[in-house]
């Protein structure tokens, strides 16, 4: 565990804060919830015990994935992973993290109906299930079914993931207190699906995302880790030439 959690600390190249407060719904009692991005030192991958591809913690509300992890996520548009690469709450980036959001538009494909849609149908049908059960939804999660049917919307209409409700932030918050019937967020739920779908005939988003380019850049970092040298590289490298070893009394060994 102490290993992993070195990985976050010494190798995390992107961090970013997610959750309500990169949506622009946060209250006073609202959770920071923090992602990242950290590649493992090549190293790592030639043993036996492969390097974690996902790390929980050190803090509170706090993950990270390994870049090859994250980008296999990112590929398959995932909406948790591709929301943390537009994140506006960047904490924390290094020259290989400002890389990784450069692809940003690498990942995001048609794919995004699918997978948006997909998690969204999930989340309803554990709304219903809390309905049937116990009179009512989780409300707050309620809210955030329809934040990320109209991220959905709006990503197809126009080619680009916004996280920041803007506009809609009260709306959606009275959903979050409750003050909306839940016949009423079935509705806009239905309505948001449909124009999602409408978007998906004719948006401006490739039919998959740039592959290539991702492999490109992730096959470039392994090898800069790889070609890092480390102390012991060093030490060898200083007693070992083509002629001989150096003991420790300065004299060579043939």
């Amino acid at each position: 565990m102490t290993e992993a959690l070195d990985l976050v600390r010494d190798h995390t190249i992107y961090s970013c804060v997610m959750g309500s407060r990169a949506f622009g719904l946060a209250t006073d009692g609202s959770d920071t919830d923090r992602r990242g991005v950290y590649v493992a030192p090549t190293r790592m991958f030639w043993r036996f015990e492969k390097p974690p591809t996902h790390v929980d913690g050190p803090a509170d509300e706090q993950f990270s994935w390994e870049l090859e992890r994250f980008c296999e996520l990112a590929l398959r548009a995932n909406p948790n992973i591709l929301e943390c690469l537009h994140s506006p709450l960047v904490e924390h980036v290094t020259d290989t993290g400002r890389e990784l959001l450069d692809l940003r538009e690498a990942f995001l494909s048609q794919q995004v109906h699918a997978t948006f849609t997909g998690y969204a149908l999930g989340q309803r049908k554990k709304l219903d299930a809390d309905v049937r059960q116990y009179g009512a939804p989780r409300w707050k999660h309620a809210m955030h079914l329809l934040r990320l049917l109209a991220s959905c919307r709006d990503l197809l209409r126009t080619g680009r993931l916004t996280l920041d409700v803007g506009e809609d932030r009260e709306g959606l918050l009275s959903v979050k207190r409750g003050e909306v019937s839940w016949g009423d967020v079935v509705a806009r739920m239905a309505r948001l699906g449909a124009e999602a779908e409408e978007a998906a005939t004719r948006t401006p988003l490739p039919a998959e995302p740039d592959r290539a380019r991702v492999a490109d850049f992730l096959f470039d970092v392994r090898r800069a880790s790889a070609l890092q040298p480390e102390p012991y590289d060093e030490v060898v490298q200083g007693v070992v030439d083509g002629r001989g070893v150096v003991d420790g009394r300065g004299i060579r060994q043939h």
